[in-house]
């Protein structure tokens, strides 16, 4: 059994939308895949259908900005109750936080000499929940400023950079929680990936297991060899899931195919109580 547990739709910063999505993924061979759109769940209802239609295994999942000691940490969520009132309301202040930060990324955009609007960034951001710096990026692709998202990032958008702009996260510990309240899973996204594993050390993974923490994505690109196996000997000795995902947003993402990375059935199985 082929499993992906980790993909973007248009709903997101991916570029298929769901439906292609779906589609895309039983072409690659695959028998089961998350969609999992940051802070939003408003892919589910279509990639349910095309699920069905084509006969792949959907698991319904989110990825959550969060923040711990400052560092952003990204947390799946999978198999939650997507209208719980609690999880709702923290959700859409991270969304409130990724659209509110727009205006202030483009005013330091120009402040460099780039001619860009907000238009220029919604018609990239059409069906997305938010509109995000990923938008921004395929927007001065459009533009000619940048060659890809690597490039708008390095330059422009990421932390650090002079086009960068801070937004609201929620915190990690109440991410957790709230997932698992709506009766949800929890797993760490690529956790030492981005300069992470300064703050997820092997004692806070363990406290955070404590909090309700299910799993570690171990086999993600951003990881390599040394760090894959020293985070499955610490999801060993904590009784965490292992997962393994490809982190797919089609286009916007070179080199992250579907079905790149995958989840051991065993742990796909043990994750989701099967």
């Amino acid at each position: 059994m082929k499993i992906d547990l980790h993909t973007h739709s248009d709903r997101s910063d991916g570029t298929d939308t769901p439906t292609e999505l779906i589609e895309n993924a039983k072409a690659a061979g695959l028998e089961v895949i998350a969609i999992t759109d940051h802070d939003s769940t408003e892919g589910w209802k279509e990639a349910d259908k095309a699920a069905k239609r084509v006969g792949i295994t959907l698991v319904h999942g989110i990825e959550i900005s969060t923040k711990l000691e400052g560092k952003s940490v990204h947390l799946l969520g999978y198999e939650f109750d997507p209208k719980d009132k609690p999880l709702l309301h923290e959700l859409r202040k991270v969304i409130d936080g990724r659209n509110s930060r727009l205006p202030a990324t483009l005013e330091r955009l120009r402040g460099l000499g780039i001619d860009i609007t907000a238009h220029d960034v919604r018609v990239r951001s059409t069906n997305a929940a938010a509109t995000g710096r990923p938008h921004v990026a395929d927007a001065l692709i459009d533009l000619g400023v940048v060659k890809d998202r690597t490039e708008a990032f390095d330059r422009y958008l990421k932390p650090g950079r002079p086009a960068y702009v801070d937004r609201y996260a929620a915190d990690l510990t109440t991410a957790i929680g709230l997932v698992k309240a709506a009766g949800g899973k929890a797993v760490l996204a690529h956790p030492w990936s981005r300069g992470s594993h300064r703050v997820l050390t092997r004692d806070r993974i363990g406290t955070l297991k404590e909090q309700g923490l299910d799993g570690l994505e171990v086999d993600h690109n951003d990881h390599g060899a040394e760090d894959r196996a020293a985070l499955r000997q610490i999801a060993r000795d904590l009784g965490l899931v292992r997962t393994g995902s490809s982190d797919y947003h089609g286009t916007g993402k070179i080199d992250f195919p579907l079905g790149g990375n995958t989840t051991e059935p065993e742990q796909y199985r043990r994750l989701l109580g099967l």
